[in-house]
């Protein structure tokens, strides 16, 4: 009876909460981002990696000043829009690594024009310590210029303003050389020689590539070597010692790295100045 008497005892009901997880807080996207960064990054440093001088000192020289004013890059202090094509003329300069490529274009803009193709025996184009020299040699019957003349014929015209119109587009410095064989060449009663006949050969090139795609400033030095720098020594009167020299300047750099101006390179120790157009 006691038993009867005592009061129930409380039920407890217990419920689980069941989770699914929900949608992590989006930290994954965060570690996605990641990592596509870093791989972006790592193809952009393996692109400058195989690229050349000229576009890395380019892509340096805009995360040094994104402006475009310093004149590292081209602007010369006076702003984006005064120095915007000054630093469009550095990014073509054309380097000791891309001398080659710059023959090669050279190469095909002479192939383009149909006089020209059957003249690449007397076309030679090396790089050299001075920078790319582009050698017109002549025949015996004369391909540039006429025997003993100092103007130029329609083939030589056609070559000059091909190499003219290439060669215009990069701001690298041009010394145009002009040298004879060791035939003597007596005019005028011998005051007209292949001293002379060098100069003038040297100076009508140079005229021609100014009319046609040169800047005027962009050439630095006619001369003329007459017979002391024969091609081939050994056969002294061969025809290919009679040839025109154009050469393409290095850019030298300034002791603090910085590209110069081609002006500023020494001339070679053995070169004669040719005089200007009053000579003649």
């Amino acid at each position: 009876m006691a038993e009867s008497d005592s009061p129930p005892k409380p039920v407890y009901l217990i419920k689980k909460k069941i989770s699914h997880g929900g949608h992590h807080g989006g930290a994954w996207k965060v570690a996605y981002a990641d990592f596509v960064t870093a791989m972006m990054a790592l193809f952009i440093v393996l692109w400058l990696m195989n690229t050349s001088k000229p576009i890395k000192e380019a892509v340096a020289g805009y995360f040094n000043d994104p402006a475009g004013t310093s004149s590292s890059t081209g602007g010369n202090g006076k702003g984006p829009a005064e120095g915007a094509g000054q630093g469009a003329a550095d990014s073509l300069t054309v380097s000791k690594d891309d001398m080659s490529k710059l023959k090669d274009e050279l190469q095909d803009a002479i192939q383009k024009v149909q006089s020209l193709r059957n003249l690449n025996n007397q076309i030679e184009m090396t790089v050299t310590g001075e920078g790319l020299r582009i050698e017109l040699m002549e025949s015996e019957k004369g391909t540039f210029f006429d025997s003993g003349s100092p103007d130029v014929n329609e083939s030589g015209k056609d070559t000059l303003i091909a190499l003219a119109q290439e060669l215009g587009k990069v701001p690298n410095k041009v010394s145009i050389e002009g040298h004879t064989d060791s035939i003597p060449l007596a005019r005028h009663g011998g005051e007209y020689g292949n001293w002379e006949l060098s100069v003038d050969r040297a100076n009508a090139a140079r005229r021609l590539m100014q009319e046609h795609g040169l800047r005027p400033d962009q050439v630095t030095q006619v001369r003329g070597f007459a017979d002391q720098r024969l091609r081939k020594p050994e056969a002294p009167k061969d025809p290919s010692n009679r040839r025109i020299s154009v050469i393409v300047q290095y850019v030298p750099l300034n002791p603090s790295g910085q590209k110069t101006s081609g002006a500023d390179a020494p001339p070679s120790s053995d070169a004669k100045s040719a005089p200007d157009d009053n000579h003649q």
